[in-house]
């Protein structure tokens, strides 16, 4: 990937060697959703149509998602922490198929900004739901003295599973990601005529399906910490 800041329309604003790519196509990404949000403001029908359609389209799955998987109980204050970090991601992913623009995702520091704080987040409502009992998640099955090794056995390896969480949900996007646009960039000089256009099907697919499921394994994370512990 080295040189390839040459190409890319934002050096021309901002100098790579001061803000990485990813920075700034994070943040325009954060402009391009305020924006949105505020023309769906503005023109607010009680009968959608348009640009409003087509995202209430998109937010009304969401939700039916987060309802389903976590329960309309804590749906409704989770949903937009959710919701949020889905639409940065696709929309991330999708500027990456844009001709002088690369996806903030590509990028392993956005991934970790983004799954770590899902992680801290999903302990947090554990611990405010649970109080102490949250330690119950953690215990396995068996709560006996009898069955003390391996609560303690199951402890750890769950402490484990909880911290690879981040680790899995950052490297799972950044490799999907970072791999399309390799491909891209191959495939474009190999053949720019007719390959790319059959990879960028294909790109929008993987950006879809990457940002989908981010969303849903931080939503599964979310409703096994809010959940009673069996």
């Amino acid at each position: 990937m080295e040189g390839l800041h040459e190409v890319l329309l934002m050096d021309v604003i901002v100098n790579p060697d001061d803000i990485p790519h990813n920075v700034t196509h994070a943040f325009l990404v954060s402009i391009l959703l305020i924006i949105a949000a505020l023309v769906v403001k503005g023109s607010l029908r009680l009968v959608p149509r348009g640009f409003q359609n087509f995202m209430e389209l998109i937010i009304e799955q969401i939700l039916k998602l987060v309802d389903d998987t976590i329960g309309h109980k804590w749906s409704r204050s989770l949903f937009p922490f959710i919701c949020t970090i889905f639409l940065f991601i696709l929309v991330a992913n999708l500027l990456g198929l844009v001709p002088g623009f690369t996806a903030a995702t590509a990028n392993v520091n956005t991934n970790a900004a983004m799954a770590v704080p899902v992680f801290l987040t999903y302990h947090y409502y554990g611990m405010k739901v649970h109080g102490v009992h949250y330690i119950n998640h953690f215990l396995g099955p068996i709560r006996s003295l009898a069955g003390l090794p391996l609560m303690i056995m199951m402890f750890f390896i769950e402490i484990i599973g909880h911290f690879v969480r981040p680790l899995t949900l950052t490297v799972r996007l950044f490799g999907n990601m970072t791999g399309k646009h390799i491909l891209l960039l191959v495939l474009g000089i190999i053949a720019p005529a007719v390959i790319p256009s059959v990879i960028l099907g294909l790109g929008l697919l993987v950006s879809v399906v990457q940002a989908l499921v981010f969303t849903l394994l931080t939503t599964c994370y979310f409703a096994g910490a809010v959940e009673e512990a069996h």
